[in-house]
């Protein structure tokens, strides 16, 4: 307990200084920053080396934030949140309040309700969307727990977690689905 009280403190340091932090998550490792700041978000396409059209999705700890980061939100996407047996990151068009290079050019952005005990107290804590993308260089496979981070990645952030290393359950990434403004939804990554 007393580990993570502390990682929560250091993480959210890194984060409201435009930092990078590398931490565990409801499906695999992230590398996470503060989704409101462009500076920040274009540090993790940086290490990441990922195209700038490839969108990074965001976490928020509850769906009652969505309205603060999207304008049209279909009345069908909290079932979704609240019926899924899997961690879904939904793409919603019409992304606001966000950092302008992390919204894709069509406008949209996906974001996941996370549920996690790390994640979970460090958006509370924090206030604000995080960034959350795999803990990889593009192109290489997304790592399926901690003993699978590169060591590149490792060293360009500014704060690894402790918490959830000894993990190694194998992780698998969200599903992704489009959801368009009516309702009507396609997956991308099932």
């Amino acid at each position: 307990m007393r580990q993570l009280k502390e990682d929560i403190s250091n993480a959210l340091d890194i984060l409201r200084n435009g930092g990078l932090i590398l931490y565990p998550t409801d499906t695999i490792w992230g590398i996470g920053c503060d989704a409101t700041n462009e500076t920040a978000v274009e540090k993790v396409y940086a290490l990441k080396g990922r195209e700038r059209d490839k969108s990074l999705i965001v976490l928020l700890e509850n769906e009652n934030k969505l309205a603060s980061y999207v304008n049209d939100i279909p009345e069908v996407a909290y079932e979704l949140i609240e019926y899924t047996d899997r961690p879904l990151t939904i793409v919603y068009s019409h992304a606001k309040n966000l950092a302008p290079n992390l919204i894709a050019e069509d406008g949209s952005i996906g974001i996941r309700i996370v549920s996690h005990p790390f994640c979970d107290q460090l958006l509370q804590r924090f206030r604000k969307p995080i960034v959350s993308t795999s803990a990889n260089i593009s192109g290489m496979p997304a790592p399926r727990h901690y003993g699978e981070i590169a060591e590149e990645i490792m060293a360009g952030v500014d704060y690894v977690v402790s918490y959830g290393r000894e993990d190694r359950n194998e992780r698998q990434p969200s599903v992704i689905m489009k959801l368009e403004p009516g309702g009507k939804f396609t997956f991308i990554r099932k």
